[in-house]
């Protein structure tokens, strides 16, 4: 319970293996949902399908023999929204809030449902009275989707904060390291929308907020809600959050892998801050760019493939690419038997970065890391530091 009037409704998934069909969430997932319980009672967005029968069974609880009045749906995604049309047919009085953008959205996900005269829009400054309570909407555009509103309690300084602020993992398994799952979320869901969630964060400037309730994870107060304020003003200026290097290769034989691990031990004994190794074939995909992210420099090294680069050396570039990653120095290394290729396809795609700087010299290997290399790679780890 977030207050005497604020009820927890929502529910854990221990049993989902990724998430979005793309996140690896061993800890789980949480699909939080909350009841205010005043003059008018307002059901503060649903669950995912997957757990909609718990889901029903904890708003019960909560309600009794009583009527909710509105349904706030915060954002369309099914893993938040899967429940509206249910809601609505069990409780004729019910009224659905929304953004405009997301009453366009209904039907796409609700075929056939009548949705007429069930539906109030909402936009930046409207206002929902309860009693005591009062909502202040907050539009959140692309935060991470178009139709995104925020609300703030102003009775008991409550910001629903939708997907922002979120996590990975289920509520039964947290811990007090927020910022680790956090930043993983943050990077691969909301990274690529820096400039909204500042446009956003300047909103809640001018707000007490004295805790955030997001659609995943734990609710934050106190400490816990100052530390994620400042990271995430850090994680939507793209600023790097720690001193460090990330070396990200892609190796098919291990020629490559021993070279970056070489560099690693160059780096170390050169006194970097802190180096991060991460083989692209078997690492978390979500957990590289997040840690790409986090550091300031990026070393990308990958065997030449087929005239270009190993695949998934391509699609972490890719990734970093579709999440407007900016604001970082790279440098290179590639590997080819005869003929090396993945240093162009490599320093293209991260041309195609903004003010990203490219360090020189990019190395170059021929299959093994050979002790004519040594020279150019202490180069490298020199430029990098410098």
């Amino acid at each position: 319970m977030m207050s005497d009037t604020i009820k927890y409704i929502g529910v854990d998934d221990l049993d989902i293996d990724l998430f979005e069909s793309q996140y690896v969430v061993p800890e789980g997932m949480s699909y939080n949902s909350y009841l205010i319980d005043d003059e008018k009672i307002a059901v503060l967005d649903t669950a995912d399908r997957r757990k909609g029968e718990e889901w029903k069974v904890n708003l019960k609880a909560a309600l009794g023999n009583r009527q909710p009045d509105y349904l706030v749906a915060h954002h369309m995604e099914p893993d938040h929204s899967a429940l509206i049309a249910w809601m609505l047919e069990t409780y004729p009085g019910l009224q659905l809030v929304c953004s405009a953008q997301a009453a366009k959205m209904l039907a796409n996900f609700f075929e056939g449902f009548n949705f007429e005269g069930r539906v109030m829009t909402v936009k930046e400054g409207d206002t929902l009275s309860l009693g005591k309570h009062e909502l202040k909407f907050i539009t959140a555009a692309m935060v991470h989707w178009p139709e995104v509103i925020m609300s703030y309690d102003s009775f008991d300084k409550v910001l629903f904060s939708a997907d922002g602020f979120g996590k990975f993992g289920a509520l039964v398994n947290e811990t007090d390291d927020w910022a680790c799952e956090a930043r993983r979320y943050y990077f691969n869901i909301c990274g690529k929308y820096g400039i909204q969630v500042q446009s956003v964060m300047k909103k809640l400037a001018a707000l007490d907020v004295q805790a955030i309730c997001p659609l995943h994870g734990p609710v934050l107060k106190g400490e816990a809600l100052a530390e994620a304020v400042k990271l995430y003003d850090t994680w939507s200026k793209y600023d790097p959050e720690s001193e460090g290097i990330l070396i990200a290769y892609a190796s098919i034989h291990g020629g490559t892998a021993a070279t970056a691990e070489r560099l690693a031990e160059m780096l170390n004994k050169k006194g970097a801050k802190k180096v991060v190794v991460s083989d692209l074939s078997r690492s978390d995909l979500a957990e590289v760019i997040e840690d790409a992210f986090r550091y300031p420099t990026v070393v990308v090294a990958a065997s030449s493939y087929d005239g270009g680069v190993f695949p998934v050396m391509h699609d972490f570039l890719y990734h970093l690419q579709i999440k407007n990653y900016q604001k970082r120095r790279f440098g290179i290394i590639e590997n080819g038997s005869w003929a090396p290729s993945a240093g162009k396809v490599m320093r293209s795609m991260i041309e195609g970065l903004k003010d990203c700087e490219i360090v020189e010299p990019m190395v170059t290997i021929r299959s093994r890391m050979k002790a004519a290399d040594e020279a150019q790679l202490e180069q490298l780890a020199e430029s990098l530091l410098a």
